[in-house]
């Protein structure tokens, strides 16, 4: 059972601004019932560009009407160039925040925003130009780009959980990894200044090698536990968990808060650790 904050408690017992604009300045349409989430908001902005009211109709878990009702107790009486601004991670903050596996829902509230203001605008919104790369809950290329580098995504379930993307079938998974590498080492590649000598591949593994066998493998031989260096595939590092850590509840958690952790402040801070499968 997911753990829900009072707020987002509130938002869905005591929904606010449920409804549809009369005569719209401007529409917006995300989701599908196909998919198991669908808004629609509308907004009525007046000639001083002010968003004077907005209204939802969703349909969805706890998080996503939540998200919708905040989501619109915040922008109105907001000018439609500071609306425009908010981010899904506002829309966590305003609820107090959301389960990890739930923020796809502020991110849909987001999207549907977007979609409102650049319908009053008369413009097209550019992620709807991208090429759809799950067929599911069709999600762009673009969308998933956008996640990884706002967020700061490290893994194909962290997108999963911002974009619903291969939530469903799965068969996009692999394509949904190609482009969290590409996006990650392109992050890299324009945080890392000019002069900098990047390392090779070789010295790179040797680097891992060294922090798994100094620091990493003695802490989880403690409790019973190993691990082993498989692969190295640019920002990729493969691992294999051994003994106790292998098959335990908590070996997802092992990687992300203490391995990945660890290698990223001793290595390179955009490495990804992921176990074999």
């Amino acid at each position: 059972m997911w753990e829900y904050t009072d707020k987002v408690q509130q938002h869905f017992m005591q929904p606010q601004n449920v409804g549809e604009v009369e005569n719209p300045s401007g529409t917006g349409d995300v989701g599908s019932l196909a998919c198991g989430d669908a808004l629609k908001l509308t907004i009525k902005v007046d000639e001083n560009d002010i968003i004077v009211d907005a209204q939802f109709k969703t349909f969805g878990c706890a998080s996503a009407i939540a998200s919708s009702s905040v989501l619109t107790e915040l922008i109105k009486g907001m000018p439609v160039d500071e609306a425009a601004k908010i981010t899904n991670e506002d829309i966590a903050e305003a609820l107090g925040g959301l389960p990890k596996e739930k923020m796809h829902c502020s991110v849909m509230g987001r999207e549907a925003l977007e979609a409102a203001i650049a319908d009053y605008r008369g413009v097209i919104l550019p992620m709807a130009q991208g090429e759809v790369v799950c067929e599911c809950f069709g999600v762009t290329d673009l969308d998933v780009i956008r996640a990884i580098r706002e967020s700061g995504l490290r893994s194909v379930e962290e997108i999963t959980n911002f974009t619903k993307a291969g939530g469903g079938c799965g068969k996009c998974e692999d394509r949904l990894r190609e482009i969290l590498q590409q996006t990650v080492e392109d992050l890299a590649e324009k945080s890392t200044p000019v002069k900098e000598k990047r390392m090779t591949t070789l010295q790179k593994i040797k680097k891992i090698e060294q922090v798994l066998e100094r620091e990493i493998r003695p802490t989880l031989k403690k409790d019973g536990g190993d691990i082993e260096l498989v692969d190295v595939d640019g920002d990729f590092v493969t691992v294999s968990l051994r003994g106790a850590c292998a098959g335990c509840h908590s070996s997802r958690t092992t990687l992300k808060e203490y391995v990945e952790k660890k290698l990223r402040e001793q290595v390179v801070d955009s490495l990804i650790v992921e176990e074999e499968k």
